[in-house]
This record gives structure tokens, sequence and C-alpha cells, in this order.
């Protein structure tokens, strides 16, 4: 039997990058999934090629509003009828220097990776732990571990991420709810790739496995933290990073 077979997942971000890696791995292992995005085109392309209405559905969400996290769980609910897994992956970044940054553009990064995170993380709570049961995944980064420069905003937010991520999972172990950390460091997306050569050099010089990581080497560590093979584990933060900065 497949490892998320009769289980519905919810991925934010998940029309591209890691959040379709994820997804694309749980419907491989029979999981049903609803694909949240800020683009709800991108969101319904990625639900056909996933297998379209019977396995992958998609909702537009902008996971700083709480009520777009409402509807896109409640779409779940109706759609499938259980919440089982929750993926906090959505996130952008505004690189910019400490003396250059805007407050916007601080405060858009905090927003989305952080109060985002919040946001799905507490919302899927209430109804997985009605439920005794439930595995939240939460994206963090490399960044919220060392800090990178030029992303004051962005490894603030993913280092909040573990914090919250902690907190919660004290919260919820007694109610049967599992909160996991992923921290992936260079992963080949179409993000990553936009770089410059000479940041992305500087990077990869850093690993001892000598290249970067692919979307789907998260995605099985994502499997990994939303099935019962990970069924001890909570408030743990797992690194995907070829060894780098360890």
């Amino acid at each position: 039997m497949a490892l998320l077979t009769g289980r519905t997942a919810v991925v934010t971000g998940g029309a591209q990058g890691i959040g379709r890696a994820i997804a694309e791995v749980f419907v491989r292992e029979g999981a049903r999934v609803v694909i949240g995005d800020l683009d709800p085109q991108a969101a319904e392309a990625a639900a056909k090629e996933l297998g379209g209405p019977s396995v992958a559905r998609a909702a537009a969400c902008d996971v700083t509003v709480a009520a777009d996290v409402d509807a896109l769980l409640g779409a779940a609910l109706d759609t499938f009828g259980s919440l089982d897994v929750m993926v906090n992956n959505a996130g952008i970044t505004r690189d910019a220097t400490l003396r250059t940054m805007t407050e916007e553009q601080f405060d858009q990064v905090v927003d989305v990776h952080l109060k985002g995170t919040w946001n799905g993380t507490r919302k899927a709570a209430a109804i997985m732990r009605e439920r005794k049961r439930g595995a939240i995944v939460n994206i963090s980064s490399l960044s919220g571990k060392v800090g990178m420069v030029g992303q004051t905003n962005y490894s603030a937010a993913k280092a909040g991420i573990v914090g919250l991520s902690k907190a919660a999972a004290k919260e919820l172990a007694h109610h049967g709810v599992r909160v996991n950390v992923i921290q992936p460091g260079l992963i080949r997306t179409a993000m990553t790739e936009a770089m410059p050569r000479k940041a992305w050099d500087q990077k990869m010089a850093e690993i001892p496995m000598g290249r970067a990581g692919e979307p789907h080497e998260v995605a099985t560590v994502a499997l990994f933290l939303a099935s019962e093979l990970s069924s001890y584990m909570t408030g743990a933060v797992l690194e995907v990073t070829g060894g780098r900065l360890m």
C-alpha cells in the first residue's frame, strides 16, 4: 500500500517549485491533494497535470489572509472529506542588504512566510485536533539557521518558522497532531536559478556533496514527515542541504 493512501493533503505554493514536487510525490503515494497558490491559473494547470479532479484540486489562496486559508482547507474538506496533511510551503523573496531594504520588502516576506505559516498551522490544527490525528510540515530554509547576506527579512522569517513549529508541536502533541520542519539548502528551482552566477557559485562551493538539490529530494522528506514512517517525530527540523553549513 502507498504511504498516503486515503489521506488528503493541502500544499500551499503548490503550483511550482518545491511545492509542486511535494504535491506530485503525495499523489504518487496515494494522497488526494489540494493545491493552494496565489496564481489560480498555475494552480489549476498543476492540478490538471497531477490527474485532475479525482485526485487534485486547485484553490486561489493568499496565505497572509486567514479567510483565504479557511477557504483552502474548506475546499479539502468539501471535496475529499478530510484533512490529514498540511504543508506550509508558500514563499517569496525580496532580497536586499540591511542598508537598502525597504520596510515594505521586510513586511512582505515576513507576512508571507511567517504569518502565512502561522495561519496554515493554526487553521489546519483546529481541524486535525478534532479528529485526533494529522501531520503538519512547515518549510523553513537553511537561511533560517545561519542567516544569509541580503536576506534579513527571509532569514528572520525562516528562523521564526522553526520557533513557531516547535511551540505548536508542544501544544498539539496530546491532540495527535505532529508538526515538523524542513530546512532546504540550495535547491534547483526557477527562483534559485534566477540568482546571479557569482552567488550561485559561492553557494555551490559550500556544499560537500558538490551539487544543488532537486525539488523531489525535498518532496520525499516531506513525504516521510507526512506519513506514518515518522509517527514518533514532532518538533523536528530536518536539513536537506547536501551537507552545506552543517
